[in-house]
């Protein structure tokens, strides 16, 4: 999983303008890296200018996924991952990005011509967000759901194992009545008699 690009598009006007943008280009060798950024900003700009206000879109492209965020401002948000990137992830890291943007850089900064603006978080954010699973609170509930069912299936694997200790503890336990205890029994009998040969 991989992330390439993280930007803020000017798509209220035509053409579109990149106002903020960073990129992650150290899988690119050093003579291709300036090539393959202007190529991932031109197609940025693109997907950028066709992202209606409101909309979220992902983008398919060769090896890449474009995720847009287009806002009622004037800008579009744009990541720019692989295909295993998840999008959930993406769009959710967009939110964020186009939020503080627009909160440090109001649109009387930007709206008339092309500023030069800075947006240093975005450093940080393709960094950070280059895995998903620290970043994402869902995926990590996920994740700790899966090791939680994980660990419970082994505990009752292993209890499983222990059939004649269980056996050991109904007939023991003062907490059964007697009624319980012949349920348990005439259960285990009828249990055992279906063996599959």
């Amino acid at each position: 999983m991989k992330l390439f690009y993280i930007g803020i598009i000017r798509n209220d006007t035509k053409p579109a303008h990149e106002l903020v943008a960073e990129k992650e280009m150290s899988s690119y060798s050093r003579f291709t890296r300036s090539s393959v950024g202007e190529f991932l900003t031109l197609f940025a700009k693109t997907v950028g200018e066709r992202t209606n206000p409101g909309q979220r879109q992902d983008v398919e492209e060769q090896d890449y996924t474009f995720h847009a965020y287009g806002r009622s401002e004037g800008v579009c948000g744009i990541i720019i991952s692989d295909h295993a990137y998840p999008a959930l992830v993406a769009h959710q890291l967009l939110s964020k990005v186009v939020d503080e943007f627009l909160s440090s850089h109001p649109r009387s900064q930007w709206a008339s011509g092309t500023p030069t603006l800075t947006f240093p978080e975005l450093k940080d954010y393709i960094i950070k967000y280059q895995d998903p699973h620290q970043a994402d609170s869902i995926l990590k509930i996920q994740r700790e759901l899966d090791e939680t069912k994980i660990v419970l299936h082994k505990t009752i694997e292993s209890v499983l194992q222990r059939g004649e200790k269980i056996d050991d503890l109904v007939a023991k336990s003062d907490g059964l009545s007697a009624q319980s205890k012949m349920f348990y029994q005439q259960a285990k009998k009828q249990n055992s008699c279906c063996i599959v040969m």
